[in-house]
C-alpha cells in the first residue's frame, strides 16, 4: 500500500530527514499489489523475449535523419537511396532503421527471440508468419494500439567499434585523478546502446497485457493518478524477465495517453560528462532542447532529451539501474507528490494534473476485469481513456499554456479560437506532450550538472 507524506512534507515544506532514509520513500510502495489489482506479469507468456533490437522510423529526408543521428551521437552502419541504419558500439544490431517514407512517424519496435523456436511459438499463438528477415527470420505482430511489433532471431550482430574510456572520477574515499584536468570536449556523443522506448496509448490495459502475455515482459514499477488508484495504473515500466540475470529496469514504457504513438527513446552513452557536453554541441548546432539534465527515480538514469528535425524526442542516458527477478511490481503515484523539477525544462513544462474521464470498456481499472477487451475494433486517435484539462492564453506572439513554471508556447497557427479548436493536430501533440510530462515529472530528481 501507497505510504503517504508526513503533514510537513503535505504542506510543502521538506521534513528532515534521518542517515540513509529515502528520500523519496512516499513515492512508492514496496508491498506490491493489493488483491485485485494487475500483478504486473503474466502466468502463462507465449514466449520470453530476450531484449530490445532496434527501432523503426520512416523520414521524407534521410540525408537530414542522418545529420541528426551523428550529430546525436550514432554512426551511421549502412545506407542505401531508401534506407538508413544508426547503429551504437556495441556489439549488436543497428539501433535505428529509418525508411524512407511521405511523413516522419515511428515505425514499429523490434525485440530479440531468446531462441529461434520462440517465433514459431509466436506464429501459432497469434496467427503470424514466420518470415525470413535480414539474414535471420522475423514474425511481424500488432499490439492492440496498432503498433508493428516485429520478433526476431539470427539477424547478424555488428561488431564492436572502439570507444573512448569513460573519465576518471574522484571520490572523497580516494581519488583517481591527480594533478591532472578533464576538459570534456563539445561533440557528438557516442552512443553505446538502446536503451529504452516510451510508447503512448489510448487502449493502455490492452496493450499492456499484450506484451505480457504475448512477449513476457515484466512490469518493474506502475504509476497511478493521484488519488486513483482504484482506477489503476497510468504507466509502466516495463523490462525483459531474464530470471536471476540483471536487467534493464525498463526496456519498453508505456503511458495512457489521449493519442496513440512515440514519445521517446533513449541511447546509453560512455558517461555523465558524454551526456552534458553533447547536449552543448547539440545546442551550438542549433537542435530544440526537450527535457533536462535531470535523474529519473524509478529507472535512476541521468538523462537528456532532445528533438530532431521533426520534433521527435531522442534522449542521452548514463547508469540505469539493473534488475533481478522479484516478487511484484512497484506502486507510486504518478502526480501529486513531486521531488522538484528536473533541472531545466526545456521546450515546455507542462505537468497540469489530468482529469478522469470517461474510459474504452476493457481497458482500464481493476473494476473492468471481467469484461470483454474489443480487440478487433482499432481505437480511434482521438480518443482516450482521460481526459486532460490545461489553461490557455492568447497573446500577440500566439497561443500559450499556463503552467507552474510559466508559459509554454504552444505550436499551432491558429489566429482564433475557433481555429485553435479545429487544430486537432496541435492541440493533440500539446495535451500528449503535458499528460506524459504530468506522469514522468514526479519520478525524477533535479540534477545541476557541469561540464566545466
Amino acid at each position: 500500500m501507497t505510504t503517504h507524506p508526513s503533514p510537513a512534507r503535505a504542506s510543502g515544506s521538506p521534513s528532515p530527514l534521518g542517515p540513509g532514509e529515502d528520500p523519496h520513500r512516499s513515492l512508492h510502495s514496496e508491498t506490491g499489489a493489493r488483491p485485485g489489482e494487475h500483478p504486473g506479469r503474466s502466468g502463462n507468456p507465449l514466449v520470453k523475449v530476450a531484449g530490445l533490437a532496434w527501432l523503426e522510423f520512416e523520414k521524407p529526408d534521410l540525408d537530414r535523419a542522418g545529420r541528426f543521428g551523428t550529430d546525436f551521437g550514432f554512426t551511421v552502419a549502412d545506407r542505401t537511396p531508401d534506407t538508413l541504419r544508426l547503429r551504437g558500439r556495441q556489439a549488436a544490431a543497428a539501433c535505428l532503421l529509418v525508411r524512407r517514407g511521405p511523413q516522419a512517424r515511428f515505425a514499429g519496435v523490434a525485440f530479440q527471440a531468446a531462441a529461434r523456436e520462440d517465433l514459431d511459438r509466436l506464429a501459432r499463438g497469434t496467427g503470424g508468419t514466420v518470415t525470413a528477415y535480414r539474414g535471420g527470420h522475423a514474425v511481424l505482430l500488432h499490439d492492440p494500439s496498432g503498433c508493428p511489433v516485429r520478433v526476431v532471431h539470427g539477424v547478424p550482430e555488428l561488431p564492436a567499434l572502439p570507444g573512448r574510456a569513460p573519465l576518471p572520477l574522484n571520490f572523497g574515499s580516494g581519488p583517481a585523478r591527480v594533478n591532472a584536468t578533464q576538459r570534456p570536449a563539445r561533440r557528438p556523443a557516442e552512443i553505446q546502446r538502446l536503451g529504452h522506448v516510451v510508447l503512448g496509448t489510448t487502449r493502455f490495459r490492452a496493450a499492456l497485457d499484450w506484451y505480457l502475455d504475448t512477449l513476457g515482459l515484466i512490469v518493474s514499477d506502475f504509476l497511478y493518478l493521484d488519488g486513483q488508484r482504484d482506477r489503476g495504473p497510468a504507466m509502466a515500466f516495463i523490462r525483459c524477465d531474464l530470471g536471476s540475470v540483471p536487467a534493464d529496469h525498463h526496456t519498453l514504457a508505456m503511458a495512457l495517453q489521449p493519442r496513440t504513438g512515440y514519445l521517446h527513446s533513449a541511447y546509453e552513452v560512455t558517461d555523465l560528462d558524454e551526456v552534458a557536453a553533447s547536449g552543448q554541441y547539440l545546442r551550438e548546432r542549433g537542435y530544440r532542447h526537450a527535457w533536462g539534465l535531470g535523474r529519473h527515480i524509478q529507472g535512476s538514469q541521468i538523462f537528456d532529451y532532445w528533438r530532431d528535425a521533426d520534433k521527435l524526442m531522442f534522449g542521452a542516458l548514463y547508469r540505469r539501474r539493473r534488475v533481478r527477478r522479484r516478487g511484484g511490481a512497484r506502486l507510486g503515484p504518478a502526480v501529486g507528490q513531486r521531488p522538484g523539477p528536473v533541472g531545466p525544462e526545456g521546450d515546455g513544462g507542462v505537468h497540469r494534473h489530468p482529469r478522469p474521464g470517461r474510459r474504452r470498456r476493457g481497458d482500464q481499472g481493476p473494476g473492468r476485469q471481467g469484461q470483454r477487451d474489443r480487440h478487433g475494433r482499432a481505437a480511434r486517435a482521438d480518443q482516450g481513456d482521460g481526459l486532460m484539462s490545461a489553461r490557455l492564453a492568447r497573446t500577440a506572439d500566439g497561443w500559450w499554456a499556463v503552467t507552474p513554471a510559466g508559459l509554454a508556447r504552444l505550436e499551432v497557427t491558429a489566429a482564433t479560437t475557433a481555429g485553435l479548436l479545429a487544430d486537432r493536430a496541435g492541440l493533440s501533440d500539446f495535451l500528449c506532450e503535458g499528460l506524459f510530462r504530468c506522469l514522468s515529472f514526479p519520478y525524477c530528481e533535479p540534477c545541476v550538472l557541469s561540464t566545466r
